[in-house]
């Protein structure tokens, strides 16, 4: 009840202002001007002028004019953008009618100049001292991907810890799970983001672009960003008067992925915007140049989504909705004597072979490329409701969004009962961020405001690891920035609460229904769970600047601390952790981590070169990670837990079939620990050649827990040095029949990970003995690999010049090369013994080629 009159309150808030604002005397505010080429003669019609903050945009006519109308006061970065241009963005302030011209110099490199993420204006990328990737339409257009995070998996500095191609979490700087915080549609993603084999509920065909901020994000969004954040941001309103729409086809050869998208919107003379999407995604299982079909790598996405809003002098509003669905299959490896891939079946007459009464089969050709999942298997559902608003109060402004999320989770792991879900995780959050942002005064600008999350989350599956829970999460924060002639500065302070309670569960012990939750005091039962009430607090800041030695020559210095609760699983774990063998423990008196870094860049931003080299250095106090324990669990707690069985001959215990003396147990405990490393990115596009662009990134780090032996200090999925270079040419008009032409050529190479995470053999029960491949290659240095790539693609027209549509062919992993990447969690799965030497695990996806057609709807043409 108490968040409902919150929620009700900040409505009657929120709808006060406007009417407030339009009652003060104020006449109307519009920026307008004239776009042109760089000779100051050429106008461009059809570039794009668009205010970040206001969310509104407007683009030039036939002359080159632009207008934007029904403003509010106050001082906004402005982009302008066609395709063909080099993007500018300029800091304006509007009162009354402002004449504003901008000259674009051509070029084919695109590179967003705004960054939102992590400020609470939009600024200029050249003047923000936190390192921030941006990744353009452009880029996805011209690469494929088959999930929301593959499409920047080669980003400086990011990578992604994979599960098959449905299933990838963001890395950023070595670190990853609840320490990257995730923004979809401006706000926070609420789910699960602890588990292994969870990841982002977001449809890849919602993202217009990334912006990802590597290091500490804690300063703007609190918990869960201290190693960075990456925002999901959606298209841009249309122009007033303007209703366009586009239709995607993409079709992928190595896993017979099919997209289909369809999207339409506008924005009519009056401020009312309006979008619509809904498109699915389905692919069978990949193959590789070794196995053949990685079976059950197979997935479907169903996804829609809304939005309506209003513009207007005060402000804007607008209401957003989605729904994403995915229905993907989870690889166990399971092979047969032969190295053949197996899966589990369940035939009702079937005797019992213990432990488990299914057996495993090979898969008919059908079978390996079916769209259909088999067990094991997920299936997950997550709902958002957003309402965003940004009010004029004189010439500042009041932002606030607002959003609820229903997460569900499940997955069924039991081939005899398929439609029942081990795993369940339903939840349900709310979320908020109101801010002031004060008017600007000089080169200052200031804004204070508070953010915060409720989630609430019931285990209704079978396998209970960790209790239902809740938890409130409130902060309060300040930033400021000053520019003074070339240097602009930028910081601020931050305070934040959390409260997290774990609820008291029990579950059955009897023999014929292990790890069912029943309640407490259930004859058969044993508590699982004890009820808890957490409390954690912690400080965040930053401080950095910016320095422009010349217009295209600049350097930037950040330190920046961030902070982040214990999530469920590090306070409330208690069973066997799914998909491996160990017992966890969580501990809900750990401390929450704090971690301080710095960083330091260089970048040259001319008309001929962008190039950026940054480095720094993240030390992390209280590092929550799973100690292992020298004590067992009595054999009773095991069999609660999934440790079934004892070997008739030799009385050891038995999980799978898998033999162990004793349940490895793991409890979360803190420690220290420090990251450092650095990227590089170049592209070269000279303007006396300008069918000619080079580019080229690298990314590097390195780093582990302190104090502690050899055999522990490295962390899982840090990624190895990544080195990845292009030759693209752009060969712009053919005939009459296509534009902006271009042919790609690229490779990407990833060195051989030598620090290796050393307790994957544990955790997943292998041994010297009765698994040696498997076990060898998880105590020893994944090899690297180098792979090669090319695209070609344009924009086709019709013949009245019109464009009909986009069309792009990339070829990944041209020369169909076998690799296994380190971040994949396939790397040490069953061996093929078949094979001299032993080739383990399941390898990653081999030659594939993509062709994506665009096709634009205006109904204006």
């Amino acid at each position: 009840m108490k968040y409902l009159k919150l929620f009700s309150f900040a409505i009657a808030l929120i709808f006060s202002v406007p009417a407030f604002a339009q009652n003060a005397p104020d006449a109307t505010n519009q920026l307008t001007g004239k776009v042109t080429d760089a000779d100051g003669k050429t106008t461009l019609p059809g570039a794009v002028v668009y205010v970040p903050d206001l969310k509104v945009a407007a683009q030039t006519n036939a002359d080159g004019v632009y207008l934007l109308n029904n403003l509010p006061k106050g001082v906004f970065v402005v982009e302008v953008h066609i395709l063909g241009y080099k993007v500018v963005s300029e800091r304006i302030k509007i009162e009354g009618t402002v004449t504003k011209d901008f000259t674009l110099v051509e070029s084919e490199f695109q590179e967003d100049e705004v960054v939102i993420t992590g400020n609470s204006k939009a600024s200029e990328a050249q003047h923000n001292p936190q390192p921030t990737t941006d990744v353009t339409n452009e880029y996805l257009n011209e690469h494929s991907s088959t999930n929301v995070i593959d499409a920047i998996a080669a980003t400086p500095g990011v990578s992604a810890m994979t599960d098959g191609q449905s299933i990838a979490k963001p890395m950023i700087r070595g670190l990853g799970y609840n320490r990257v915080l995730t923004i979809n549609d401006g706000v926070e993603q609420v789910d699960q983001p602890w588990f292994d084999e969870f990841g982002i509920e977001a449809d890849p065909d919602a993202v217009d672009r990334y912006e990802i901020l590597k290091g500490p994000g804690s300063l703007a969004y609190g918990s869960d960003a201290i190693s960075g954040v990456l925002n999901l941001i959606p298209e841009e309103p249309l122009p007033a008067g303007q209703m366009q729409g586009k239709v995607l086809f993409n079709y992928q050869t190595n896993n017979g992925l099919i997209n289909n998208m369809a999207q339409l919107g506008g924005t009519s003379m009056n401020g009312i915007s309006w979008s619509a999407r809904v498109d699915n995604i389905m692919a069978h299982a990949y193959q590789d140049p070794y196995d053949g079909y990685a079976l059950n790598t197979q997935f479907s996405d169903l996804n829609t989504d809304g939005t309506i809003g209003i513009h207007k002098k005060w402000g804007y509003s607008q209401f957003h909705a989605s729904y994403f669905d995915m229905h993907t299959g989870i690889v166990d490896g399971t092979r047969d004597s032969a190295g053949n891939q197996l899966r589990a079946v369940y035939y009702p007459n079937l005797t019992p072979t213990p432990p488990f009464p299914f057996t495993y089969v090979e898969p008919t050709a059908q079978e390996q490329q079916s769209y259909t999942p088999f067990v094991i298997d997920q299936r997950i559902q997550h709902y958002k409701l957003v309402w965003d608003n940004s009010l004029a109060v004189g010439s500042g402004q009041i932002k606030a969004i607002f959003s609820y999320q229903k997460n569900q989770r499940q997955e069924a792991n039991d081939p005899t009962n398929p439609n029942i879900p081990d795993i369940y995780y339903y939840s349900n959050a709310a979320t908020y961020d109101v801010r002031y942002v004060a008017p600007a005064i000089g080169g200052f600008n200031f804004s204070v405001g508070g953010n915060g999350v409720y989630q609430i989350s019931q285990s209704l599956g079978t396998v209970q690891l960790i209790p239902n829970y809740n938890y409130t999460s409130v902060g309060g924060f300040a930033i400021a920035s000053q520019k003074i002639g070339r240097l602009n500065l930028s910081g601020g302070l931050r305070y934040d609460m959390r409260t997290f309670t774990g609820d008291a569960g029990s579950v059955d012990t009897l023999p014929n229904a292990p790890q069912v939750p029943v309640p407490a005091g259930t004859y058969g039962s044993l508590p699982e769970f004890n009820a808890f009430t957490s409390h954690f607090s912690g400080m965040s800041g930053s401080f950095g600047g910016t320095y422009d030695f010349t217009h295209a020559v600049y350097m930037k210095a950040n330190i920046a601390q961030g902070w982040r609760a214990p999530n469920v699983n590090e306070c409330g774990a208690d069973g066997v952790h799914d998909g491996t063998v160990v017992y966890e423990i969580g501990d809900n008196n750990i401390k929450p981590e704090t971690n301080v870094e710095e960083d330091v860049a260089f970048g040259i931003n001319s008309k001929d070169v962008n190039f950026e080299v940054d480095g720094f250095v993240n030390t992390i106090s209280n590092f929550i990670y799973a100690q292992g324990l020298l004590s067992k669990l009595p054999f009773s707690v095991l069999q609660a837990e999934g440790f079934t069985n004892r070997d008739s001959t030799s009385n050891l215990l038995s999980v799978g079939g898998t033999l162990f003396p004793n349940a490895p147990v793991f409890k979360y405990v803190n420690g220290n620990a420090q990251m450092e490393g650095g990227e590089m990115s170049l592209d070269i596009h000279p303007s006396g050649l300008k069918w000619l662009e080079l580019n080229s990134t690298v990314s590097y780090v390195t780093g582990g827990l302190q104090g502690v032996a050899d055999s522990v200090k490295y962390l899982p999925f840090v990624p190895p040095m990544r080195i990845t270079g292009d030759i693209i040419i752009h060969i712009g008009k053919i005939a009459k029949f296509m534009k902006d032409a271009y042919i790609r050529f690229g490779f990407m190479n990833v060195a051989q990970q030598n620090d290796v995470y050393l307790q994957t053999a544990t955790y997943t029960g292998l041994s010297s003995t009765s698994t040696p491949a498997e076990y060898a290659a998880s105590t020893s240095a994944e090899a690297g690999y180098t792979l090669y790539n090319a695209g070609l693609g344009g924009h086709i027209l019709k013949s009245n010049g019109h464009e009909f549509c986009q069309l792009y062919i990339i070829c990944n992993n041209l020369m169909n090369t076998p690799y296994m990447d380190y971040m994949s969690r396939f790397k040490y799965y069953p061996a093929n013994y078949t094979t001299n030497p032993a080739r383990v695990g399941v390898y990653n996806m081999g030659r594939n080629v993509s062709i994506k057609m665009i096709i634009p709807i205006d109904f204006k043409s």
